[in-house]
């Protein structure tokens, strides 16, 4: 077969174009293999780059799946991520509670419909991861179904950071507010200036101080407290404290309250710029400082005043003071306390001038004398001195090392203590020559002192008394001489009153020998009892005879008595018949009589009634007496009662020109016999009327108390002594000789005092010279 050269040509070109597109084939694929190596090592890189970010990527997919590495499995504290959203909580091994999954779900919904972005922190449960998220709505070439792209940052290191920080600041910020309270509420001025020297903060013990009204106003004004002193200002002095880094501290005056008072003030430069400052009121302590001084001179003028010899010495062993009675003791010159001299050279100018005990080695006991400086104790010797003069010296050491050194001459106290001891002895012998017996107890109740007579008294040994026994003791013996043992505490009861309650007392006790002791307990000065004993057998029998003798008499008048109170009707009738003869006389019925007849009937007819009246007051006088006055009780209303006595003597209140008030509740009513009430109550205000001066007053008062019904009787009359009142209390009482019967100041008082006793009342009677008298009536 022939082969054409066109078709070779056409075969040449066409295996040209297939090797050509062969090679560009290649070429190409060549090409996109390096392309897609690129891509994966770029993919493999960013891999690496999001793995290792502090951000982890979380995409929420619509239908609720989830894409995340593990990584983020790790800070939620789970094994792997789960499939959907909702797998989040409820996990066993970590994950989120219920309420950060539903917070988390309700963002990314808002973030798939309307493509808003959220950030929201969370802690989960089981992890100390801090974890912040921020949502947005994917791009579509991520996720193209509306998924929601969620950034998860782990910022725990920071989150510790600021916790620690807002401790800080919070730690600070009390800090500060406390520092500022305790500033507020510090009771001295307190303030700062700033860099300017301004002041910028005041306390409000400052604007107390200054007058002002609130520490705003302090500070706008610029209100010092402190005022210039010698040209320089309060500011300028902080300004020097502030450059010389420097506290500043000055004592000066400023007014407080209108008062001028002494302040140690301090500016005191701060870290940083500014100066605080504050003032301390100095003024008590230098009140007191000045009072200390003041003291001081007081106690040495009067301890110059003092008879004892006083001398002081400081620390270094030298005299500050020593006032005249000590210059006298020891005879010191006048210039010693001037010249500080020590104390080892005071004793050496004493012993030249005598007035130091007579020592073999005076130097050693010097030096003895020296160490009381050094003891915590106080000393205390005695110093015969050559001239019989006798010292006692007490050194008392003082807290600043110093020493007090005290010297009394007691050669007098020596010579009145002999003097004492012979007073003593007196004494001694003068109780054992008393005619009483006698016996002194301590307070204790130890028998201290008793003469010879004390013993004999009571019919005890004298051995019994030797030792000085207790008062029990004592009291044990003479029981067993009692008649009756059980007395024994009624003497117990004595001694004591004197030694303990320090009052008299007294009593008697019979011994079974018959005779009867009278004793006595009286507290002395130096806080034992005297106790005296007498024998009073002598004196008690006549007594007792004295006391028969009374008897018989009250007898007798008790007698008296039931005689008169049988005597009513012997004495009433011949006094009413002749009371009925009179009135029939002067009524006409024997016949007319003359004027002068007439006359003398009706005086016949009024002595006849005074005479009936006084027989009836001493009729039931002694019928009260006797214990034969006969009651009828019924309720009685007071105020109408009482006003209807008062109305019978209207006439004699009138014509003697008197005021008469009632005071009384309607309501108040007592049981009593209304005839023999009425008398006393009558009797009582005939007295008063009688009593009271023309122009006087008389009050009748009815008052309810706890103790029963009070009917008080008042007049402003002359009054009476306590004499006069118990004599008209007397009444009658049978004369001395004992043969009649004696009348005081009438029978109305007596009378009516038997009839309100009668009721089981009483009737008291105060009265006073010039001062009228009241009469008060008590009814139970």
């Amino acid at each position: 077969m022939t082969e054409s050269p066109a078709l070779l040509v056409m075969i040449g070109l066409l295996l040209a174009a297939w090797t050509a597109m062969a090679g560009w084939f290649m070429l190409k694929a060549s090409a996109r293999t390096k392309g897609t190596d690129l891509t994966r090592r770029s993919l493999r890189r960013l891999s690496r780059m999001i793995e290792e970010s502090p951000a982890v990527p979380l995409l929420v997919r619509a239908d609720g799946r989830i894409e995340a590495p593990d990584r983020l499995a790790g800070w939620l504290g789970l094994d792997r991520m789960p499939e959907y959203l909702s797998e989040l909580s409820g996990q066993a091994d970590g994950g989120l509670d219920d309420a950060q999954l539903e917070t988390l779900t309700a963002h990314v919904r808002r973030t798939q419909k309307s493509a808003a972005p959220f950030a929201m922190t969370l802690v989960p449960p089981d992890s100390r991861k801090a974890l912040t998220l921020r949502g947005t709505l994917a791009d579509p070439s991520v996720s193209p179904a509306g998924a929601a792209l969620i950034w998860v940052f782990d910022f725990s290191d920071s989150e510790e950071e600021l916790s620690r920080l807002r401790e800080q600041a919070e730690s600070a910020r009390e800090d500060f507010g406390a520092l500022v309270g305790l500033i507020e509420a510090a009771p001295m001025p307190m303030w700062f200036r700033g860099a300017d020297m301004r002041l910028r903060l005041v306390n409000r013990a400052y604007v107390a101080a200054v007058g002002s009204d609130s520490p705003d106003t302090v500070v706008e004004e610029q209100i010092e407290l402190v005022e210039q002193v010698d040209g320089v200002s309060a500011g300028q002095i902080a300004q020097q404290a502030g450059e010389r880094r420097k506290a500043i501290e000055r004592v000066v005056t400023a007014t407080i309250n209108g008062e001028r008072r002494s302040l140690r003030v301090t500016d005191l430069p701060l870290i940083g710029d500014g100066v605080a400052g504050y003032a301390v009121d100095i003024e008590e302590m230098e009140e007191q400082a000045r009072e200390f001084r003041a003291f001081r001179e007081a106690q040495r003028s009067i301890l110059d005043q003092l008879s004892i010899g006083v001398a002081q010495f400081d620390s270094n062993r030298r005299m500050t003071f020593a006032n005249q009675p000590f210059h006298r003791v020891f005879s010191l010159p006048p210039g010693i306390v001037n010249d500080r001299t020590g104390f080892e050279q005071v004793l050496m100018v004493a012993r030249e001038n005598g007035r130091i005990p007579e020592v073999r080695d005076f130097p050693a006991w010097r030096k003895e004398l020296a160490g009381w400086f050094l003891s915590d104790e106080t000393h205390e010797e005695n110093w015969p001195l050559p001239d019989s003069t006798h010292l006692r010296i007490l050194a008392q050491p003082m807290p600043d090392g110093g020493l007090v050194l005290i010297a009394e001459d007691r050669t007098e106290q020596l010579a009145l203590s002999a003097t004492r001891d012979t007073l003593l002895r007196t004494r001694t012998a003068t109780f054992d020559n008393l005619f009483e017996a006698l016996a002194v107890f301590a307070p204790d109740g130890h028998l201290e002192l008793w003469n010879r007579s004390f013993a004999g008294a009571w019919g005890l040994e004298e051995e019994a008394l030797d030792g000085h026994p207790q008062a029990e003791d004592l009291l044990a013996a003479i029981a067993k001489k009692l008649a009756d043992p059980k007395e024994v505490a009624a003497i117990n009861h004595v001694i004591r009153a004197a030694t303990l309650d320090r009052r008299k007392q007294r009593g008697a006790v019979k011994l079974a020998d018959g005779r009867t002791l009278d004793f006595a307990s009286v507290p002395l000065p130096d806080g034992n009892g005297l106790i005296t004993v007498l024998d009073v057998t002598a004196s008690r029998q006549a007594e007792e005879a004295l006391r028969e003798r009374n008897r018989a008499l009250e007898e007798a008048d008790a007698v008296t008595t039931r005689f008169l109170a049988n005597m009513s009707y012997e004495f009433r009738t011949p006094l009413t018949s002749i009371g009925g003869f009179a009135e029939l006389l002067t009524s006409g019925v024997a016949d007319e009589l003359g004027p002068q007849a007439q006359e003398y009937a009706e005086a016949i007819a009024q002595s006849v009634g005074k005479l009936t009246e006084q027989v009836e007051n001493v009729l039931d006088l002694s019928q009260s007496e006797a214990g034969l006055m006969p009651l009828s009780k019924r309720p009685i209303p007071l105020l109408p009662f009482v006003t209807e006595i008062v109305r019978k003597r209207e006439n004699a209140i009138v014509e003697g020109g008197l005021t008469l008030d009632l005071r009384s509740d309607p309501d108040k009513s007592v049981t009593a016999d209304p005839q023999q009430l009425r008398r006393a109550i009558a009797h009582l205000l005939d007295n008063a009327i009688r009593a009271t001066p023309r122009g006087g007053r008389i009050m009748v008062e009815i008052r309810q108390k706890k103790d029963g019904t009070r009917i008080a009787i008042s007049d402003s009359g002359p009054g009476m002594t306590h004499h006069e009142i118990a004599r008209a209390l007397d009444g009658i009482r049978p004369t001395s000789d004992g043969r009649g019967i004696e009348r005081r100041q009438g029978l109305g008082i007596p009378l009516a005092r038997q009839l309100i006793e009668s009721h089981g009342g009483t009737l008291e009677l105060q009265s006073r010279r010039g001062a009228g008298t009241t009469a008060t009536i008590v009814l139970p």
